[in-house]
């Protein structure tokens, strides 16, 4: 079995919020690191309802995970808009979001159909979890002897 999710929001602020929190869930559910795929779903979520977006057309979250590689789609109704990566002005308040996704993914692209449909795609091969310090055997855990202090125990 494919672990998957897929889900439909509106093409708000709200919407695109919400795509975040909720894939972040699902990371956490299967075990997964959120970082960087929280990131690539904000951009992507924040395209869609920026650049994608048609009154009354709802955009699309799609997350699965294939051997260590989890896939991460948002579809819109705007094919006609196909996204490029912008070189943003340092002033600029937007535009770098592509740009992001295309450093924080393994790959990505875009996919048409089916009309008016697009679907913006990011794949990230999670690095393992990793503890950030393995203590050596005999070392003191915290709450031993020796783990903050060197004095007697009282």
């Amino acid at each position: 079995m494919i672990p998957n999710f897929s889900i439909q929001l509106s093409p708000t602020p709200r919407g695109a919020r919400l795509a975040r929190l909720l894939a972040t869930e699902q990371l956490r559910c299967w075990g997964l690191p959120s970082d960087p795929a929280e990131q690539i779903v904000a951009e992507l979520a924040a395209n869609a309802v920026t650049h994608g977006r048609v009154p009354g057309r709802d955009f699309r979250l799609t997350l699965y995970v294939v051997g260590d590689t989890l896939r991460i789609e948002v579809t819109d109704t705007r094919a006609d808009l196909e996204p490029r990566p912008e070189q943003a002005s340092p002033e600029a308040e937007s535009g770098r979001g592509l740009a992001l996704v295309a450093a924080l993914a393994s790959r990505w692209g875009v996919s048409e159909g089916p009309a008016p449909r697009k679907t913006v795609w990011a794949e990230v091969t999670p690095a393992p979890q990793v503890p950030l310090f393995v203590p050596e055997p005999g070392f003191p855990r915290s709450g031993e002897r020796g783990a903050l202090s060197k004095g007697p125990r009282r």
